[in-house]
């Protein structure tokens, strides 16, 4: 008998090919079984009407910290995440002496918005190694599986002490030894090595990450750590310091270059476009297909919409936070925060004031912040509300902008007006990168290129701001289905993008297909009833923290190593989540 039969699926493969009807048998975490009439199954999955897929796999996220402590892994399993990939754009906590730890934690908070309390109390710290911290995450069942690549941020802090946190270059024994324990981590199973060097990510202190300024000699020193191996992927995030100016575009894209061929394993990067210099993601794309010609399989992580901002009076940012009376009541709840807000002396003086400076010394904001308030006037071009469901592609129109020139007030009571709605939980959202012709057709470009991969949901980060986790659902919903303002994507081609494209890249094999002999990650999906739910703030995590969570409709269920753990929208309680162990994996998949 086995475990369990999902019956009458559109069965998508994860190829891309069209999918087949047929039935599914499951038995001890494996499909084995593909066809019709099937035998008897302890459980019957009646798919009649939906698709089935392989589980997604998210090769960008940063749970480093919550996998710790958190075994729901919310909200990546929210949106059919089966297999979620950490430890990108080189934050994350191992390895890590103890006199250490708050450097860390500050990075993370500055560079990916998680908060320092919660972390200060979530982390259990139960390893030193980047060895120890995978043996620290094998013990925890899970909803999901979870990879991790070596950080380069901890690593070179580890290796450099304070040294790293000052830009100061790395001699060679540094990077010998930055080398050694990059080999060491990948033996253990670690998926591969990622760097950040984005002049947007700050520590929470406002300094620049250890990684950030590492010479060519370190990112190739560190890189020849994958010889001879046949497993590992490289990752890296870079502005190619466009807050600087172009000029040194050229020569930051080859040390990233030389990164990327030094390793010998397959490469990949962000690929976003800027409002700030529209056309370098052009360039990025063709200097990709040039590295590609070179011999090194590289890729270019994109998102299916926005990199946006939620901005909103529980956020990590809204535009009157650096404003002097909106200081005086910063730290109250939110109840007396609105309260004191809808009083009209209050709203006039607040709208009488100018802004502050929220960057600087001291402070993880980034710049980029500053000047967005400086020119509020035309970036509430790109303000929206989301509405319900979610429509993260409007018209120019639909700005807050238009809708304050319409009603004929200025665009800070406009904005004041709209934050203060729904009891001051409103959120206004800002795609501040991949809109700069207010439309996605550019998107849609990227992502049909044949060197893309989806990825950036940075799953686990941001969560004051963002909650890109919903992304996969997004692919299904929008690009397949809703999308009014342009072309659309056929639905196998998106399932391959979340499911047997990932697997290929990260040298996955037991996984991302749906074929006899496969580990058993599906998704059972209503297609018809798929639908994203608006975002909305929760305080669940350690000392209280909040993040903003994004639920979905239409998930019938979510099977991991053949458990259901999603069922109509509800975990079940069922946790057969385990650390992905690359090398090793690999080696059990080819025998």
């Amino acid at each position: 008998m086995f475990d369990i039969v999902i019956r009458g699926g559109v069965i998508h493969r994860g190829d891309g090919e069209a999918p087949v009807e047929a039935d599914i048998a499951i038995k001890d975490g494996v499909i084995v079984q593909i066809g019709n009439d099937l035998g008897p199954a302890g459980r019957v999955i009646d798919a009649t009407g939906q698709i089935v897929t392989p589980g997604f796999i998210d090769i960008h996220t940063h749970y480093d910290g919550q996998a710790s402590w958190d075994p729901e892994l919310r909200p990546s399993i929210d949106h059919g995440v089966t297999t979620a990939v950490m430890g990108n754009c080189g934050v994350g906590f191992a390895p890590v002496r103890e006199g250490d730890r708050e450097t860390l934690i500050k990075l993370m908070e500055g560079v990916e918005d998680i908060p320092g309390t919660a972390l200060y109390e979530g982390l259990t710290w139960e390893w030193e190694s980047f060895p120890d911290y995978l043996d620290a995450l094998e013990k925890m069942p899970r909803t999901i599986d979870i990879a991790a690549m070596v950080p380069h941020d901890p690593l070179r802090v580890y290796v450099m002490g304070e040294r790293a946190v000052f830009s100061e270059p790395a001699n060679e024994n540094d990077i010998s030894e930055m080398r050694r324990l990059t080999r060491e981590a990948l033996e253990a199973g670690a998926i591969g090595f990622a760097t950040g060097r984005s002049d947007v990510h700050k520590t929470a202190d406002g300094d620049w990450t250890p990684s950030s300024e590492a010479t060519r000699d370190e990112l190739t020193g560190i890189a020849r750590a994958f010889a001879g191996l046949d497993f590992g992927v490289v990752q890296a995030v870079s502005d190619f310091n466009l807050e600087r100016g172009e000029q040194d575009f050229d020569e930051e894209w080859q040390i990233v270059a030389d990164y990327a061929k030094a390793s010998g394993r397959p490469f990949s990067f962000s690929l976003m476009q800027r409002d700030f210099a529209p056309e370098q993601w052009v360039k990025l794309t063709k200097l990709s297909e040039e590295l590609k010609q070179e011999g090194v399989d590289a890729r270019m992580q994109v998102a299916p919409r926005a990199i946006g901002v939620f901005l909103g009076f529980n956020c990590t940012f809204h535009p009157f936070m650096g404003y002097p009376s909106y200081k005086t009541i910063a730290d109250l709840p939110l109840a007396e925060r609105v309260a004191k807000m809808k009083t009209p002396e209050f709203k006039a003086q607040i709208l009488s004031e100018k802004t502050d400076k929220v960057s600087g010394p001291g402070s993880s904001v980034p710049p980029l912040a500053d000047l967005l308030l400086e020119h509020i006037e035309l970036v509430a071009e790109k303000f929206f509300q989301l509405g319900d469901p979610p429509d993260y592609e409007q018209p120019p129109e639909n700005s807050l902008a238009s809708k304050a020139r319409a009603k004929g007030v200025s665009i800070y009571e406009m904005i004041y007006d709209t934050l203060l709605e729904r009891d001051g939980q409103e959120l206004i959202y800002l795609p501040l990168y991949n809109y700069t012709e207010l439309n996605y057709d550019n998107v849609l470009k990227m992502m049909e290129h044949p060197q893309a991969l989806y990825g950036l949901s940075d799953g686990g980060a941001h969560v004051g701001t963002v909650c890109d986790a919903s992304m996969p659902t997004y692919m299904i919903t929008h690009w397949t289905r809703d999308r009014k303002r342009g072309r659309r994507l056929d639905l196998p081609r998106v399932i391959r993008m979340l499911t047997g494209a990932q697997a290929d890249y990260l040298g996955m094999r037991d996984r991302g297909y749906i074929r006899e002999g496969m580990r058993a990650d599906l998704n059972v999906i209503d297609v018809a009833a798929l639908q994203l739910e608006p975002p909305y703030m929760k305080q669940d995590l350690p000392a209280g923290g909040q993040r903003l969570l994004q639920g979905a409709r239409g998930y019938t269920a979510t099977i991991v190593a053949g458990d259901v753990v999603m069922e109509e929208g509800q975990l079940t309680g069922a946790k057969p989540g385990r650390l992905y162990r690359a090398g090793r994996a690999q080696a059990i998949a080819a025998e």
